[in-house]
């Protein structure tokens, strides 16, 4: 039976009310969507269905039939064949694709909320899809990977970034056959305008120096500046590719990771009294009597706890690196647990996908969420105020910069 090329909308609406048809939207779309192919292959053919016209140049040969995925349901749609020739509704219909472009977006977009490629067809069978197979929806969740790319390559140029954070999460990733662990680096840091910012995301093998590096200098190369302090965990190839990267910035090593490295070499029966006198010194009013705090834990410690009282003294200048900054803002600078939570919320993302297929689709889905959070983070209110970042920027840090790393040191560093 041919699909006619006009349609009376009075009739074509009483007859499926008489049917009483449970998905009366999806029916009348697809009686409209066949009505509008018919027409157009009658104009390409220059004459209707069964009529005898001297204009004529083509004829119709029957129907293919494709599944097209909308928002409601899949419709069987009758694309007209020719006898000459081909005919292909490209206004309607994508090559190799059989869902409609908002479709893709809105599976895209649950992807990108955490709902697991398996859980996907049992969510779009409730909107009256026939099925959605995973290797689908990945592929619809490869148009994010546009808009990724230009996030993650996007100038940076609202500095000056005087506060930068970077840490790395580990993801598995299936390469060879093999399931393998593959590290995700990301640096965020306050803008010109005190908004916090995700500056970079990269995936590399392994946490190394070099990598550290490749990381910083693309950060460096789109236009990162003016960063004051970088507050990490104490990963010696992250140091020294601050050193390599940023001349002249200074190193906070995180408080809640260098408590972790303490308590390794504290006995533990020890550790309570030492971690509340710890914590005693980041309590302070002044950096003044921040420093003075930490003495007193030193002579605390120097007799019984000689060990303890090393590593210490060893970290002084880099634990208390944020006391060269405005009080106002010790407590945004002196760890990366900001960094920690937007972690928690990548990894609340990631988590039902478990083992990713390959880098692609770690990038794909870690860089949408952080730029989904770096838009949350541009319409929220400020990070920091303008009038602390600008006495920030005034602040002279003497003895805790952090030195700039020769070539020679850091490929000595790295081998």
């Amino acid at each position: 039976m041919t699909a006619p090329s006009s349609i009376d909308p009075a009739r074509v609406l009483h007859e499926h009310l008489a049917q009483a048809s449970p998905d009366l939207l999806r029916e009348l779309l697809g009686t409209f969507i066949d009505a509008l192919l018919s027409a157009e292959a009658d104009a390409v053919c220059g004459a209707g269905w069964g009529e005898v016209s001297d204009q004529r140049v083509n004829r119709r040969n029957g129907y293919r039939h494709r599944d097209l995925d909308t928002r409601v349901g899949t419709i069987d749609v009758a694309v007209p064949k020719l006898r000459t020739g081909s005919y292909f509704p490209e206004w309607l219909l994508t090559r190799r694709r059989r869902a409609e472009q908002a479709l893709t977006s809105v599976v895209a977009t649950c992807y990108l909320l955490g709902v697991s490629t398996r859980r996907m067809d049992k969510l779009v069978q409730s909107l009256g899809i026939t099925s959605l197979s995973r290797s689908q929806v990945s592929e619809m969740a490869k148009d994010l990977d546009g808009q990724v790319e230009a996030f993650r390559t996007r100038p940076l140029d609202a500095g000056p970034y005087t506060f930068v954070a970077a840490d790395a999460l580990t993801m598995k990733v299936r390469e060879a056959g093999r399931v393998v662990n593959a590290v995700v680096l990301v640096a965020t840091g306050v803008n010109g305008d005190g908004h916090r910012e995700v500056l970079g995301v990269q995936v590399t093998t392994s946490e190394t120096a070099a990598a550290w590096l490749t990381f910083f200098k693309d950060l460096v190369a789109r236009g990162l500046g003016g960063v004051r302090l970088v507050t990490s965990d104490a990963h010696s190839g992250l140091v020294a590719a601050i050193g390599a990267t940023l001349p002249g910035a200074t190193w906070q090593r995180c408080r809640t990771h260098y408590a972790a490295n303490l308590m390794s070499t504290c006995p533990k029966s020890s550790w309570p009294a030492v971690k509340a006198m710890l914590h005693s010194v980041y309590d302070q009013p002044d950096a003044a009597s921040v420093h003075a705090q930490y003495d007193k834990l030193l002579d605390s410690v120097a007799a019984r706890l000689p060990d303890v009282h090393d590593h210490l003294d060893a970290a002084r200048a880099d634990v208390l690196a944020f006391t060269g900054f405005p009080r106002d803002l010790w407590r945004q600078v002196w760890s990366n647990n900001p960094n920690e939570r937007l972690n928690r919320e990548i990894r609340r993302r990631t988590d039902v996908v478990g083992i990713f297929p390959d880098r692609g689709s770690v990038i794909r889905l870690v860089g949408a969420v952080l730029a989904e959070q770096h838009d949350e983070w541009a319409e929220g209110r400020r990070y920091l105020g303008l009038d602390i970042l600008a006495r920030a920027r005034l602040t002279a840090v003497p003895g805790t910069v952090v030195e700039e790393v020769t070539t020679d040191q850091f490929q000595a560093l790295t081998a």
